[in-house]
């Protein structure tokens, strides 16, 4: 395990002796990096969050806010990480006092009382006044018909200052309330161009390392693709790490603990995004900031799908190919991506396979996919459908598991329904396409009676269960109400399609 160092504000420090399963929290605060702290252990408080310098194009990096309480901290080895005790050194110099602004507004505006969650708040708030488009006034941006960009979805809200609040969705405070945080944030100025921390960002983000761990437990990160499939054919109980935000609930609440640790997440043939005349293809192992980022609201359904997925602290770790593979019923993925009619790709040793995503799961937490094969990417035919929505019911707005989910791609051409393709979560033992309310629909006159019918239908699709976060006849009406809710939302634009 020699040669395996953080680089933790600024100070490079030995990770070396660390266990593959030793989190990132627990490695700084054993450093004496205290600030962070365990609330949640599941990744929803964010009273554990530092920053991260990330890639963000081949000659530029990003200021990046994470959970530290779910990673392990060698995957992090050669990486630059800021905690909230490193903010203040870092901007000092150039401010001309020792708190960084947002320390400093967070102070004066009143934002802490018992502190718990503050440092975790400030290392979110750090991330968004440095991020490179924001701007002041910029409210929502356009382009013709289609909003674009971060701000493109209507549950963001942005202050004065360009500040988008829901940078903060995944930073719980239990004494203070938001109100005062709110206003810290949005009274947030530029940074001033000599600031270390802005200038870092005009450079690369470190380079990947290669890092290899031995004796009992062990780390690998591989250099390929292919040495990656090799250890999975050889070693099939290694357990693959992107963003970790499902590993690292397992080590932390279930007490998991594997042999093997296989980091996947920075992979160049799991991290491609591209467009051409038939499909999309987005890579496994991009994070889900980062998908929102390149594809730029060109998918709205996806579009309507990131601001509802958990909170901008997972999205900036978690990954498409992660939510897809865990096979979870309520992911909030996999029924966007099944109104799009995705497919996956399977790649080992052997080559590549292409299965649609509609034929991928067989059973609760079980995929066709072998023990040796890992998900590359997801394809996403074009072109898309016109008229899309994408609907969340959940015991809160933000930051929070689904009780039902409901992707919903219709075509309409002359008043009559061509097409329609319907992914649905939480009602079955799986993520289901809702075959029997598409055929309903397909073919049909886009009319009130049509929706009527077809929300019947789809009242009854899956087997829906009594569980903790709803009962079955909940998610029954809540099936019913999303396809009536849609026809309500799109008439008047689908009336003009005839």
């Amino acid at each position: 395990m020699d040669g395996i160092e953080i680089f933790v504000n600024g100070q490079a420090r030995d990770c070396s002796r660390t266990s593959p399963h030793t989190r990132l929290l627990d490695w700084l605060r054993a450093e004496g990096l205290t600030g962070a702290k365990e609330g949640c252990a599941e990744g929803e408080c964010g009273a554990c969050a530092v920053l991260v310098a990330r890639p963000d194009g081949p000659e530029g990096s990003r200021w990046t806010s994470l959970n530290s309480c779910l990673p392990p901290a060698l995957a992090f080895d050669g990486q630059e990480i800021v905690t909230a005790e490193g903010l203040g050194t870092a901007a000092g110099p150039c401010s001309g006092e020792d708190l960084h602004p947002v320390q400093r507004e967070m102070a004066d505006r009143g934002g802490s009382q018992c502190g718990y969650c503050t440092p975790g708040f400030i290392c979110s708030m750090a991330a968004e006044y440095y991020r490179p488009d924001r701007r002041p006034g910029q409210g929502r941006k356009e382009t013709g018909s289609r909003e674009v960009g971060e701000q493109h979805a209507t549950d963001h809200e942005c202050g004065p200052n360009g500040f988008d609040l829901h940078a903060l969705s995944g930073n719980l405070c239990r004494c203070t309330g938001y109100r005062p945080i709110r206003d810290a944030a949005y009274a947030l100025g530029n940074p001033l161009d000599a600031d270390p921390l802005l200038d870092r960002q005009n450079r690369p983000a470190p380079p990947v390392k290669h890092t290899r761990t031995g004796g009992g437990a062990q780390f690998l990160r591989p250099e390929t693709l292919g040495e990656a499939l090799k250890v999975m054919q050889e070693s099939p109980e290694a357990k693959l790490v992107a963003g970790a935000t499902d590993l690292g609930v397992e080590v932390n609440l279930r007490h998991s603990r594997p042999p093997l640790l296989l980091a996947i997440d920075r992979l160049e043939e799991l991290r491609t995004l591209s467009f051409d005349d038939g499909r999309v293809e987005i890579g496994a192992a991009l994070t889900l900031s980062e998908v929102e980022r390149g594809l730029d609201g060109r998918l709205p359904l996806l579009a309507q799908l990131f601001p509802q997925f958990a909170s901008r602290l997972i999205r900036n770790a978690a990954t498409l190919g992660g939510n897809l593979s865990t096979g979870s019923p309520i992911g909030d993925s996999a029924p966007a991506l099944l109104a799009m009619d995705a497919t996956v790709v399977l790649c080992s040793l052997d080559g590549e396979r292409e299965v649609p995503l509609s034929e991928y799961y067989t059973g609760y937490r079980q995929s066709v996919r072998k023990p040796h094969e890992l998900l590359r990417a997801v394809r996403i035919p074009l072109p898309l459908a016109e008229s899309t929505a994408f609907y969340k019911i959940s015991k809160r707005r933000f930051d929070d598991i689904s009780s039902v989910s409901a992707a919903i791609a219709l075509q309409v051409a002359d008043g009559v329904v061509n097409s329609a393709r319907i992914g649905l979560g939480g009602v079955a033992a799986t993520p289901i396409r809702a075959f029997a309310t598409e055929e309903s629909l397909t073919g049909q006159p886009w009319t009130a009676d049509t929706v009527a019918t077809a929300a019947g239908v789809m009242a009854g699709e899956g087997t829906p269960i009594d569980d903790m976060r709803a009962s079955a006849l909940y998610r029954q009406a809540m099936l019913r109400q999303a396809l009536l809710k849609f026809h309500a939302e799109k008439a008047t634009a689908l009336e003009a399609a005839k």
